[in-house]
């Protein structure tokens, strides 16, 4: 299948307003590129979805720090627009920073109250660059509905209330997580890692599973299940960034769970990857 690929934004949405005008749903799926099963998965939601599906590409400088791993992300274009054509995707929008970043460029787009805890305390500046890059694609495709990963469940959140708060028309759709057959949740990252470290990057999840388990039979303390579980991670890994359970919708930090919908979110490091996961507490 050939598969369009937009380098502009006048190009992107002249064909969505071509779709549109003979009644077609359009759906957006962005991305950093270097595809995996889980972007995939995206493509595949969308198109169960909509009737014309556009994966974005664009490595964000804006949501990188000063010491990650922004000049070594890999560039993976024609792998990647193989994936999604072969998925059954319409186009690709893969655009350079100066179309994105025009030279003057000075907005910012800061979700306050969702955004200074978990990876927004972890990495400062990191869901500003996120909710600045979001905001510009959901306003460029002006596309139906927009399919994000429940693995990076705060990013969902933050993009589900920006877009709330600024009258933008695009549905926000969360798709679960991908993981492989031992639960690891994929991520572009994993790439960076050798065999020994998948193995030990594979007992986030359980350590996650045992800690929502735990809480959810009752007996345990949110606070002695998340001592635990941090202590099974700095067993495992080389650094733990959080481990903590809070409320899904709004984030907010919690000791009770009765009542309320809430996931147990944790960032830790091994090898040269920082691996993030989060975990429904039944």
């Amino acid at each position: 299948m050939v598969i369009q690929t937009f380098r502009t934004v006048q190009d992107m949405r002249t064909q969505v307003t071509a779709w549109k005008a003979t009644g077609l749903r359009v759906g957006l799926v962005p991305t950093m590129g270097n595809l995996h099963a889980g972007h995939i998965a995206l493509v595949k939601a969308a198109l169960a979805q909509t009737d014309r599906v556009i994966t974005t590409i664009f490595i964000n400088p804006t949501q990188f720090g000063a010491n990650e791993d922004l000049d070594s992300y890999p560039h993976t274009e024609a792998a990647d627009s193989e994936q999604v054509a072969d998925a059954g995707g319409h186009a690709m929008f893969i655009p350079s920073s100066a179309e994105m970043y025009p030279a003057g460029f000075s907005t910012r787009v800061i979700v306050d109250g969702l955004t200074d805890c978990l990876c927004g305390a972890a990495r400062p500046g990191h869901m500003d660059g996120v909710s600045q890059v979001v905001t510009k694609l959901l306003n460029q495709a002006h596309a139906d509905v927009a399919f994000f990963g429940e693995k990076d469940w705060q990013q969902l959140t933050v993009i589900k209330r920006l877009a709330r708060d600024l009258d933008i028309e695009t549905e926000i759709c969360g798709v679960p997580t991908v993981r492989d057959a031992y639960g690891l949740a994929l991520s572009s990252r994993n790439g960076y890692l050798n065999a020994e470290e998948v193995d030990i990057a594979r007992k986030l999840n359980v350590i996650l599973k045992k800690a929502a388990y735990d809480i959810a039979a009752g007996g345990f303390a949110i606070d002695e299940c998340m001592k635990a579980a941090k202590a099974l991670m700095k067993a495992g890994f080389s650094g733990v960034d959080y481990v903590e359970c809070r409320d899904a919708d709004t984030l907010e930090l919690l000791d009770r769970s009765e009542g309320r919908s809430c996931r147990i979110f944790a960032a830790v490091h091994v090898g040269p990857a920082r691996l993030i996961d989060n975990h429904l507490v039944n």
